[in-house]
């Protein structure tokens, strides 16, 4: 008798596992999570007020309006734009500009960005084939890395940074968008969406040139596509880059503090100091301590001056490393080239003034992260949650600390003198938030203390000569503002003397700086105000009218004399 051939063994479909992860709602709970958490750990800074180069935006300008053409021009439009919205939506008349909302919208442009870099991290880790719950678990912590790790708070807490919150969100969109195509072709209609959000990103901060370079790396590094197969996309991209470039370079060519033109700052001086600053960075952000919003870094001239051979050396040995493993470390090998690249239109051989600054961290942020990742994911499941859990705890008590010193100009400065001891700007503007501070005496010390860490310049004068008569030394006051004119003879300097003069009764003093000051420049507004402060101390109400009505014909948005106008009517 023939044998029976054995039947296969029917088995029933398989439960899904436990683990297995639901993609339809968990991450909506992750996101809201962390929009939650990020306001929370952001409180001091968005309670806050506005510190340095905040006051140089366009709110602040006396004679700014609400009108949108006056905000929005050929620089940064999107930037821009964002602030004349917060303005427009948060401004009233009758109360001063207020930091709260602008605060507020860099926090959740920042949770954008995050939220973006998670799918990111997310989609590239499908690429290296990391799948199921160690997937979900590393793009969650990518995503919460982003949005905690105290590195990031110059770039969030600082409303004059927030070019680098709106340009990354668009940037990682477009990124995000090219990565999620479902060929290796990229559809007209995808190129197009990814040309418009690059164009934003542009818009934003010029930094963010690098996109088509970084496509081009994705495409080439995982074997995704390349030029032939993506053509919609590449040839407009040829020639948004080129136009793009040119505007980067009209923007150099015009800049005070970044270009080929500075004179004591050469592309090999800045690359040699790069090579040092690189490994500050990557340090920064495994091991967050020491951060400073003005950082005294010395400039290396020569390959041996500070130890820089041996950053580059390290450097071209990272670069070769990650070569030579590509293969086996696919996430820390693009993650390498990725950071590099995103951090180059910043720390190559373009001269800037400050050769470093933590917000230039922002965008190549996610090159550390895919490095991280590679690590983590060699390690067991539940050892990866618990290590991540505890990155993302000791992260965000660093970062609420942070935010607190955010909060203020006198931390934030305090902090910065303490850790640049002999640099010159963090002292004046230490100086400078003691004064607003009603810190006299201690102002008064730093400016004379600034002045021994750098060159002695009109506005260091004049600030110190304020400190000093608010101090009670108005004397001193005097011998500084006569040092000032020295340097600089106009109606500003001498009415600065009238005013310390008539604060300390020495009117006939006071007049005669005044009559100097409008001989120099009979169109200067203050003057005309202050010799109408006069005139109201000596009870002279209708001279003291003139004097305003003078000086608003000049300035008509000159606030303090509109007051003083007001206040002689009602007591007339």
């Amino acid at each position: 008798m023939k044998k029976k051939k054995p039947q296969p063994e029917v088995r029933s479909a398989a439960p899904p596992p436990r683990h297995s992860v639901n993609i339809r709602w968990w991450p909506w709970i992750a996101a809201a999570i962390g929009l939650f958490v990020v306001y929370e750990i952001y409180t001091p800074a968005i309670n806050g007020r506005f510190v340095f180069d905040d006051f140089s935006l366009p709110f602040f300008s006396p004679t700014i309006s609400d009108n949108f053409s006056r905000w929005v021009g050929f620089y940064r439009p999107l930037l821009m734009l964002s602030y004349w919205i917060d303005f427009r939506l948060w401004h009233t008349a009758d109360q001063p500009i207020d930091a709260h909302a602008f605060h507020a919208t860099n926090v959740f442009l920042h949770f954008l960005a995050s939220a973006l870099a998670a799918l990111i991290v997310w989609k590239l880790l499908d690429w290296a084939e990391v799948k199921g719950r160690m997937r979900a678990a590393l793009a969650v912590f990518s995503g919460a890395l982003f949005l905690l790790h105290p590195l990031q708070t110059e770039s969030v807490a600082y409303v004059a940074e927030r070019g680098e919150d709106l340009s990354v969100m668009f940037y990682y969109a477009a990124f995000a968008v090219f990565l999620y195509r479902r060929s290796e072709s990229i559809t007209l209609l995808r190129s197009l969406v990814v040309i418009l959000l690059f164009g934003a990103a542009l818009a934003s901060k010029e930094h963010t040139l690098t996109l088509p370079v970084l496509l081009l790396l994705t495409d080439y590094f995982w074997g995704r596509g390349g030029i032939r197969k993506n053509i919609y996309l590449y040839a407009p991209f040829a020639v948004g880059a080129a136009i793009g470039g040119a505007f980067v370079y009209r923007v150099l060519r015009e800049s005070a503090t970044a270009g080929f033109h500075l004179r004591d700052l050469t592309p090999v001086d800045f690359f040699l100091t790069e090579c040092r600053v690189f490994w500050i960075y990557v340090r920064l952000f495994f091991l967050p301590f020491g951060q400073n919003i003005d950082p005294d870094i010395p400039v290396s001239h020569s390959p041996l001056d500070h130890g820089a051979i041996f950053g580059f050396l390290a450097l071209a040995a990272l670069i070769a490393a990650a070569w030579i493993y590509r293969k086996r470390y696919p996430l820390a090998a693009f993650g390498v080239f990725v950071f590099i690249l995103l951090l180059s239109p910043t720390s190559s051989i373009v001269p800037i003034r400050d050769v470093m600054a933590e917000r230039r961290m922002y965008l190549p942020f996610i090159g550390l992260l895919l490095v991280s990742c590679e690590i983590l994911r060699r390690i067991k499941f539940e050892h990866v949650v618990g290590i991540g859990a505890a990155v993302l705890v000791i992260c965000s008590v660093l970062t609420y600390q942070r935010s607190q010193v955010w909060a203020d100009p006198l931390a934030l400065w305090q902090d910065s003198v303490s850790k640049s001891p002999h640099k010159y700007r963090p002292r004046f503007q230490l100086a400078y938030a003691q004064f607003e501070h009603g810190q006299c005496p201690a102002s008064a010390q730093s400016y004379e203390d600034a002045s021994r860490l750098g060159p002695i310049g009109l506005d260091l004068l004049v600030n110190w000569a304020l400190a000093l008569e608010c101090a009670g030394k108005w004397e001193l006051a005097i011998d500084r503002l006569r040092e000032a004119e020295q340097r600089r003879n106009d109606a500003h300097i001498h009415s600065q003397i009238a005013m310390v003069y008539a604060k300390h009764q020495h009117i006939p003093e006071a007049l005669d700086e005044l009559a100097a000051a409008e001989k120099l420049d009979p169109n200067y507004d203050v003057t005309y105000l202050y010799r109408g402060n006069i005139e109201e101390l000596q009870g002279d109400r209708a001279g003291a009218a003139r004097e305003y009505m003078h000086a608003l014909r000049l300035n008509p948005q000159l606030q303090p004399a509109r007051e003083a106008l007001n206040r002689v009517a009602a007591a007339r």
